[in-house]
């Protein structure tokens, strides 16, 4: 079992910047993959970025330049740096863990969601 935390969203004006972090605890030496996902209201939740335990990462397109997404190991902690924040970046982020159980099948484990909301 993974419980994940996500803190960091927020309130922020257009071109603003915000941090969010996710905290894993449990079994997280069997976590492969991290990433962040968001949903806007009556959109689905779509991936924005994922990083693989080797340090493998990809980012959406409509987000490279402006969002980092990072992990530190020794601290079972996901990052998602956001820079240049647009109203279309307005959602519920979501960090996700993906645990490996055989070569073909895998477990996903969620956070419980932060809300981020840029004003323009």
């Amino acid at each position: 079992q993974v419980q994940l935390v996500e803190s960091g969203g927020g309130l922020v004006q257009f071109g603003g910047s915000l941090r969010l972090s996710c905290v894993a605890s449990g079994s997280t030496l069997s976590i492969s993959a991290m990433g962040w996902y968001r949903q806007a209201p009556g959109k689905q939740r779509e991936l924005v970025g994922r990083i693989t335990s080797g340090g493998n990462t990809n980012i959406k397109d409509s987000v490279k330049g402006r969002f980092t997404i990072s992990r530190d190991n020794a601290k079972n902690t996901l990052y998602l740096q956001m820079n240049s924040l647009t109203p279309e970046d307005t959602a519920v982020y979501y960090c996700n863990a993906q645990v490996d159980i055989s070569p073909r099948l895998y477990q996903n484990y969620w956070g419980q969601g932060t809300q981020v909301t840029v004003s323009s």
